[in-house]
């Protein structure tokens, strides 16, 4: 699509939002000169008028200002990054892949949780599928690594790590708070709302089938905040 017909979307001012907010709370974690401040909170608000014409959620400018400065640390613990989740493709022996029902939006999705400290990343997807499936299962490898904010999966900075995992045991069994009910599907017979298995499935699919796939990684793109119309394709980090 030539430059000239691109559309900007919902989707870019949330992410360049979230980009510029982050740059002015990590501006004001690591400083105490007052006009430097004084410049980073107006950033901030900038932020905030982009976050809201975006027309993502229903907070006002102001309030999304007040929320962000409440979660201003300092130093180390000031530098905004992106929060970290991870997800488990599991497989079975039929080739079937386990998907659950998310409970706050209806939406299918393989298990995924957030990055608790305390374990490392492989054990976080065994403990996600246990809890929210029932399922026991073995991790393979590490099969995908991606930009939910980017990809549109979210409307927060964040990466996902998806591991590859074999299904050892255990009866489905859904989470009572956490998802609405799960299941075992083959890839001609998925639900008809999968979060962004258009970027994911097929890579998925390979990769239960026993197929060798690579890691699969969101390219950078030249220059960085240039939009393609596709950004994820499958290759070595």
């Amino acid at each position: 699509m030539p430059e000239s017909e691109r559309r900007v979307t919902n989707q870019d001012l949330l992410r360049w939002s979230e980009a510029l907010a982050g740059i002015a709370r990590t501006g004001l974690g690591f400083t105490s000169v007052q006009y430097e401040r004084e410049r980073y909170e107006e950033v901030l608000a900038v932020a905030a008028d982009i976050r809201h014409a975006a027309e993502v959620d229903a907070l006002e400018p102001e309030e999304l200002i007040a929320e962000w400065m409440r979660l201003v640390g300092e130093g180390v613990a000031g530098y905004q990054t992106p929060k970290v989740a991870v997800g488990a493709v599991v497989g079975n022996d039929r080739n079937e892949i386990l998907l659950v029902q998310r409970a706050d939006s209806g939406i299918w999705l393989y298990p995924t949780g957030w990055a608790d400290i305390g374990y490392s990343a492989s054990e976080i997807a065994v403990k996600e599928v246990r809890e929210e499936t029932g399922i026991h299962c073995e991790v393979e490898r590490l099969i995908a690594v991606l930009d939910g904010l980017r990809l549109g999966f979210t409307r927060i900075p964040l990466y996902s790590l998806v591991f590859y995992c074999r299904a050892t045991g255990g009866d489905l069994q859904p989470h009572p708070l956490e998802t609405m009910d799960v299941g075992w599907f083959a890839e001609g017979k998925m639900p008809a709302i999968v979060a962004g298995f258009d970027h994911w499935g097929s890579h998925a699919f390979r990769a239960i089938s026993g197929e060798p796939v690579d890691v699969l990684y969101d390219r950078p793109r030249t220059p960085p905040w240039q939009r393609h119309e596709s950004v994820t394709e499958e290759g070595d980090t």
